[in-house]
């Protein structure tokens, strides 16, 4: 049996529900999540979609190194953003761009992209793994340059209603922060970022307010960084040492990001020290030269020290590069800068595996290493090693880690989280123990302030949820007068994205990319009756209806409610005129109606003469009409005294005054309901009235 009133519970909570659902924001990391490496992390708010980073795990090969793209459908993200060059952000970014359904946009910063190339033709390179567990090839790498698209740093991109930005990371060279705004909720994902100023890069900015989420790098945990100067002095003393002893030196670091910092340290430490001068110092990659071309060229993205310098730091006077292990004279001691810096393959393997046996060399391992990576494993100095040939050495050279690594420590990740402020922060990039004791940290840094900290794992989502509310802008003429409370604002209300505007019509064109147009319509009737009636029987039904004549044919006009023009085209048709609107069709419609009711009617319509017909006859007429219809519905209504009707139900009786529509009636039911009848009699028999339109 159907209810009435109140609607179902189920109902209710039903649209409680979907409105629950559309308020549901969720974050996924698909890599990073208490680990360091594939960083990839999936957000999805209000049927729009976001991917930060798209990395790869330098500790594995082949598709177990790839995030977990089989959790989400590539098809229905809607933007994905590279924070920076490095593999563990961008290696698997060919793959998804070229080996996926993805069909978003994707966007990183300039010198981002310049050196995405390099790195990842050179990983192609130096991979040792066979043709089918390659994810990608030269080709893929050279088609996804065509998809990838630049942004700026502080400059505005809007994808599908998603608004975002970026800001310097620091880290490395173009390494960017992303804001992202969707629906007024704000997300801020840090990537890698450091906020000390070294040697050629700015420190990672601030945004200018707070987010309502952060997902924020935890590689550091709750570890300090030496001050630089300490970092710099022991990292020098150690090679000069080394050196002195007939030794040779392998710095095992990715081509580009911490390796242009450290040569910027040695080539300062050569010229102040001329008797190292004849030790050669190599930056042993196949992309030296390019590596070098890039970082100047985009001297103007570094810090005051770069910028301001009189000659380009990075045309370095005792550093030379050296493309492959076939071109090394290994005759005496040398400084060797190589890549990669997980000492997985490559030419850092190949020199690692030569001199790792010899007591008088040493290995500098100057930035983060990944768990399962060589160079994870010889911190912890293992009697023996084994070789890239499979066979085991003795591990005697000396190992020194001495981290230049540009991630944000436990004292700059909460100096920025304080400044900033969030109700909501998400960790990621750092191994669970680290990530664990960092969480720990800031549950007591921001005990009074309520901020969720939360630690999800790789595929593990959280869902939290914000209540947006819909509001609209005044702009334009619009926006000029402020309205008073209860004034009606009329315009065009435009939304685009999440955000809504309201104009007038013709402020359309200048603040969207919409513009307004009029739509003439015209239709032609047969009509063989007199012009005359369609004028009669249009002045009973409209209170506006001006006559005038074409002033190119000479034909009789009739204008309808200043809307319709009917037009006599010839003795046997008509024609309507109007701009097409809701009011104006409405009123020829009812016109068309008119003249072919008029057509159906036999005998034909004979028009009453101008000059007999007056107003005094049409009142009359009128009042047969209002007689009748209240007969019809009351029954028992009679002509009373000083033109009243009175009107008798069931014993109750109503005296109606005509001309003011007031009634009299001591039973309030029958007053209110004669009233009513009477103001919709009068409505339907006199003619619509212009204000009506």
């Amino acid at each position: 049996m159907a209810s009435t009133g109140q609607p179902p519970q189920s109902l209710k909570r039903r649209d409680s529900f979907s409105a629950r659902e559309e308020n549901k924001l969720v974050i996924t990391p698909l890599g990073a999540g208490n680990e360091v490496g594939r960083s990839c992390v999936y957000m999805h708010y209000k049927g729009k979609t976001v991917l930060f980073d798209c990395g790869i795990h330098p500790a594995y090969s082949g598709m177990a190194a790839l995030p977990y793209f089989d959790e989400i459908d590539p098809s229905t993200v809607d933007v994905l953003l590279i924070t920076h060059f490095h593999l563990d952000h961008a290696a698997s970014l060919p793959y998804f761009l070229e080996k996926t359904t993805f069909k978003g946009r994707v966007f990183m910063t300039y010198a981002t992209k310049a050196i995405y190339k390099l790195l990842l033709t050179d990983y192609v390179k130096v991979s040792k793994v066979s043709v089918e567990d390659m994810l990608f090839d030269e080709q893929d790498i050279n088609r996804s340059m065509d998809k990838i698209e630049v942004i700026d740093f502080h400059q505005t991109v809007e994808v599908n209603g998603i608004r975002f930005w970026c800001y310097t990371a620091g880290h490395v060279l173009g390494a960017a922060m992303f804001m992202v705004d969707i629906a007024g909720v704000r997300v801020l994902y840090t990537g890698d970022y450091s906020r000390e100023e070294d040697r050629h890069l700015r420190a990672a900015e601030t945004p200018q307010f707070s987010p309502d989420i952060c997902i924020i790098e935890s590689t550091y945990g709750v570890q300090h960084h030496q001050p630089r100067h300490i970092r710099e002095k022991r990292f020098t003393d150690v090679i000069h040492s080394s050196i002195s002893q007939g030794g040779r030196v392998l710095i095992p670091a990715f081509a580009l990001g911490r390796a242009q910092e450290l040569l910027l340290i040695l080539d300062e430490y050569w010229s102040n020290h001329p008797e190292l001068q004849n030790i050669p110092i190599y930056y042993a990659s196949p992309l030296a030269k390019r590596c070098l071309s890039v970082y100047e060229t985009y001297t103007l993205s570094m810090n005051d020290r770069i910028r301001n310098a009189k000659s380009n730091p990075f045309i370095f006077k005792h550093i030379s590069p050296l493309k492959s292990i076939e071109n090394f004279k290994d005759v005496g001691p040398s400084v060797v800068m190589a890549s990669p810096g997980g000492l997985q393959s490559g030419l850092s393997r190949q020199l690692f595996d030569m001199w790792c046996s010899d007591k008088k060399n040493a290995c500098v391992i100057p930035g983060y290493v990944v768990e399962g990576t060589l160079a994870k494993t010889i911190i912890n100095e293992p009697k023996e090693v084994t070789l890239l040939n499979g066979l085991t050495a003795p591990l005697n050279m000396q190992v020194h880690y001495i981290s230049f690594s540009a991630h944000a420590d436990s004292a700059q990740t909460s100096a920025f989280l304080e400044e900033l402020r969030p109700p909501n922060i998400i960790l990621v990039h750092g191994e669970a123990n680290e990530m664990g004791r960092l969480k720990q940290k800031l549950t007591t840094q921001f005990v009074d302030r309520n901020t969720k900290i939360l630690t999800p794992k790789n595929c593990q989502s959280v869902e939290m949820y914000f209540n947006s509310q819909k509001m609209a802008k005044a702009i334009g003429k619009l926006a000029e007068k402020t309205p008073e409370a209860g004034e009606t604002v009329s315009g065009l209300l435009v939304k685009k994205g999440f955000s809504y505007q309201i104009m007038a019509p013709d402020d359309l064109h200048v603040f969207s990319q919409l513009a307004t147009a009029n739509v003439t319509q015209r239709i032609t009737i047969p009509f063989s009756n007199t012009f005359s009636v369609i004028k009669h029987r249009l002045k009973q039904m409209y209170d506006s209806v001006e006559s005038s004549t074409d002033e190119e044919s000479g034909m009789p006009t009739l204008r309808v409610h200043d809307r319709v023009t009917v037009k006599q085209d010839s003795e046997k048709h008509i024609s309507l005129h109007w701009t097409s609107d809701p009011i104006s069709d409405m009123v020829s419609d009812s016109i068309v109606a008119l003249v072919l009711n008029i057509n159906r009617e036999v005998p034909k319509v004979v028009v009453e003469s101008e000059d007999i017909k007056t107003e005094e006859d049409n009142e009359k007429k009128a009042e047969k009409v209002i007689y009748a219809l209240l007969v019809s519905l009351f029954g028992d209504v009679k002509m009373g005294e000083n033109g009243k009707l009175v009107i008798s139900v069931d014993g109750n009786v109503a005296r109606l005054d005509k001309q003011s529509g007031e009634v009299e009636s001591e039973n309030e039911g029958l007053k209110e309901r004669v009233r009513t009848a009477f103001r919709r009699i009068q409505t339907a028999v006199k003619p619509i009235p212009l204000s009506a339109s």
